[in-house]
């Protein structure tokens, strides 16, 4: 099959084309904090009672392995209600929300996540009073996940 040209041209200006508009930006840690603020009102938080693991190094950003646990009694008057996690460098910055109730017994997740360079996980918990808490650590990633 040969090709004329135009043809050529017109597969060329495609190609450009796509990578000027196909690769999605990454999110700046700003879009986090705003994420952050929209799901717990302020981006100003104690981290008191909650704990975010995350691995200091991964050598693979595809999966990133996190826990995340809040400190709390879960009783019908006093209970996590969500956890939502945001990686301030990926695409996205928010990753997962996990939801809870009194009847959870524990306010405990595991997942694994992906992040396209190194960059700061932000773990925000929510209480049924209101209040929230936030923490975060930094994940130096060596093989991007997110296509980088």
């Amino acid at each position: 099959m040969t090709f004329n040209r135009r043809q050529v041209m017109g597969f060329g200006a495609g190609a450009v084309a796509f990578a000027l508009t196909g690769a999605p930006a990454l999110a700046t840690p700003e879009d986090a904090m705003m994420a952050v603020k929209d799901f717990a009102g302020s981006s100003d938080l104690p981290s008191d009672g909650l704990t975010l693991t995350t691995p200091e190094i991964a050598e693979n950003g595809n999966t990133v392995p996190i826990e995340v646990s809040v400190d709390s009694p879960m009783t019908a008057d006093n209970y996590v209600e969500s956890v939502a996690i945001y990686a301030d460098g990926n695409p996205n910055p928010a990753v997962v929300t996990f939801h809870f109730t009194p009847a959870s017994g524990a306010a405990t997740a595991k997942t694994r996540i992906r992040l396209a360079k190194t960059q700061n996980v932000v773990a925000v918990a929510k209480m049924n009073d209101g209040s929230a808490r936030m923490v975060q650590n930094e994940v130096k990633v060596t093989i991007g996940g997110c296509g980088g």
